[in-house]
């Protein structure tokens, strides 16, 4: 081991070299310390604006995007609104044109019902009518074919005894008119004779 008087010693020795540095050495340290502190203090206070304007220039950037955002929201709920309004309006007129239309074909279907009503009492009218006429028909030819067939009768009868009495009224007179037509038949031939003609000749 060395001696401790030589460590002493070089301990000695560097503290009287400190002990003589000069005085502008240590200013000259103190100024460059200044200025490096300076100059660190400043690029850090030039980071520090750097970060902030890119900070303030993000934050401007969201703030315009969260603004754009906004806007595009509310015309899109404003597009929604106006479009639910459109589709709501259309809704109610397709209601109330449908309820209008019901309500056309309604009265028009009454109307036809009572057309129908009105043309079957009419029909079944007329048929009664044409059935009750077809039925007076038939009892008036009925009894006028029995009519017929009456007058047929009698005039048969009448006729049968129109025949019998004029046979009989002929049968009656027959000698009479014989006896006539001999007379005369006679007288004929006499007055021929006279005027000398042959009653065999003409």
């Amino acid at each position: 081991m060395p001696p401790k008087t030589k460590g002493k010693g070089r301990k000695t020795g560097a503290q009287k070299k400190k002990k003589n540095s000069s005085p502008d050495a240590e200013s000259e340290a103190k100024h460059r310390l200044v200025l490096l502190e300076k100059e660190l203090l400043q690029d850090h206070l030039a980071l520090q604006r750097d970060e902030t304007r890119r900070a303030k220039a993000s934050e401007d950037r969201l703030k315009q995007r969260l603004q754009g955002l906004e806007a595009e929201l509310e015309r899109a709920q404003s597009e929604g609104k106006a479009v639910y309004a459109e589709m709501s309006r259309q809704r109610r007129a397709l209601q109330e044109e449908l309820r209008t239309q019901s309500k056309q074909l309604e009265e028009k279907v009454r109307g036809l019902q009572e057309q129908l009503e009105t043309c079957q009492r009419e029909a079944k009218a007329a048929r009664e009518e044409t059935e009750q006429a077809l039925r007076e028909q038939d009892e008036t030819l009925a009894q006028l074919r029995a009519h017929v067939a009456n007058m047929e009768a009698e005039y048969e009868e009448i006729l049968h005894g129109s025949l019998d009495c004029l046979l009989a009224k002929l049968r009656a007179t027959k000698p009479q008119w014989d006896a006539a037509v001999l007379r005369l038949h006679t007288r004929h031939k006499e007055q021929l004779r006279q005027f000398a003609l042959n009653p065999l000749e003409l």
